[in-house]
């Protein structure tokens, strides 16, 4: 019985050998369009995952937009804008630990991303670190080159708090993310 189990075996691996080599050695990539076989080209009216995070963020659906975010990133790759965005929607969250960790990340990649700087100078005020959340805001505004008033405003509060330290608190809510071009975020005062 086993000798006849093996002989069907055999035999069905040949077949399934004899069709592969029929239709040929399968590229690794498609050579119209540079995707992996299987894969299509995104329609043009394809949903980028980023944008649809960053309208989450502004809906105030923060965790659905770390779940855009975290799609983006598997599409596109953790760049600095999906960073930032995963990082500023666990700041609106109050998640202060993992804010803190993506943005470092963010910044790791580009040390001169202003929304990163901003969001990043907030989790570190509301951390109790306000000489660095400081140096970030200031870093943020030469950057900018001090064109951005809400930047000015950013670290205008942030200077408020210092000279009158102890007497005046501020928290995440004293500041609010806004939307810039491409999916950036400033942080502003309010």
């Amino acid at each position: 019985m086993t000798g006849a189990l093996v002989k069907r075996t055999t035999c069905l691996t040949a077949l399934i050998l004899i069709a592969a080599c029929a239709t040929g050695p399968q590229p690794l990539i498609n050579d119209r369009q540079g995707l992996p076989p299987g894969r299509s080209a995104p329609s043009p009216e394809a949903v980028d995952t980023l944008e649809v995070g960053h309208r989450l963020m502004d809906a105030g659906e923060f965790d659905l937009a770390i779940k855009a975010f975290s799609r983006a990133a598997v599409e596109d790759g953790g760049t600095v804008d999906v960073l930032t965005g995963i990082g500023s929607a666990h700041l609106k969250l109050r998640r202060l630990n993992q804010a803190e960790r993506y943005l470092r990340a963010a910044l790791d990649m580009d040390d001169a991303f202003i929304p990163a700087l901003n969001n990043l100078a907030v989790v570190l005020d509301a951390q109790g670190e306000i000489g660095e959340a400081r140096e970030l805001f200031r870093l943020a505004f030469a950057l900018d080159s001090g064109d951005t008033e809400e930047i000015r405003d950013n670290l205008r509060l942030l200077d408020t708090k210092l000279a009158n330290f102890g007497r005046v608190e501020t928290d995440i809510s004293d500041f609010r993310l806004v939307r810039r071009a491409k999916g950036q975020y400033l942080l502003v005062g309010t």
